[in-house]
């Protein structure tokens, strides 16, 4: 499962959250500190009876959009990115981590467009929900579902908040669902 999104969205603390583990992933408030792909094994994931335990890792993805790194090293990640979805067989599905406070960016819409094209499944986590009142968070959530609808993407999505916390079950049953779901 690879975890995706803008420096700044907290795509760190929602893989500290989700694995209930706060020191798995580093965080910073400085955006831009995951500047490689860092894989986290998880513990074999019981199956089915008589099926072999599921293997299963999260890929924090290096953040786009806000980090200063020179564009050198912005264009390697993009490649690499790229490569690590389209040839990685094992791969299950993305989630998207979107900061509710703002509208999705371009690369966001371009993930939800790959995804799709792909058929690859997507979560969208709207992080830091706890920054908003729940009616401003249930807006926020209305809008992007529309906005998914209206695209065709067929990405799924969530209101999530690392601190409050909010969402934590719904994600972790999303993720485990993906994860036990053959990819086509």
């Amino acid at each position: 499962m690879a975890f995706a999104g803008r420096s700044n969205a907290g795509k760190s603390s929602a893989l500290n959250t989700l694995t209930a583990h706060r020191g798995l992933a580093r965080t910073s408030k400085t955006p831009g500190r995951t500047q490689q792909m860092v894989a986290f094994s998880l513990p074999p994931l019981a199956q089915e009876e008589g099926q072999p335990p599921l293997t299963a890792r999260l890929i924090d993805l290096p953040g786009y959009g806000y980090a200063k790194v020179p564009e050198a090293l912005r264009e390697h990640w993009k490649q690499e990115i790229d490569a690590y979805l389209h040839q990685r067989r094992s791969l299950r599905g993305v989630v998207l981590i979107s900061d509710i406070r703002h509208p999705l960016k371009d690369f966001d819409r371009m993930m939800l467009e790959f995804c799709f094209a792909t058929h690859l499944p997507c979560h969208v986590l709207l992080t830091k929900a706890d920054k908003l009142s729940r009616s401003q968070a249930a807006q926020a959530l209305a809008a992007l579902r529309k906005e998914l609808t209206a695209s065709e993407t067929q990405a799924t999505a969530q209101i999530f908040s690392s601190q409050a916390p909010t969402g934590v079950e719904e994600a972790r049953e999303k993720v485990m669902t993906l994860l036990n779901t053959p990819r086509e």
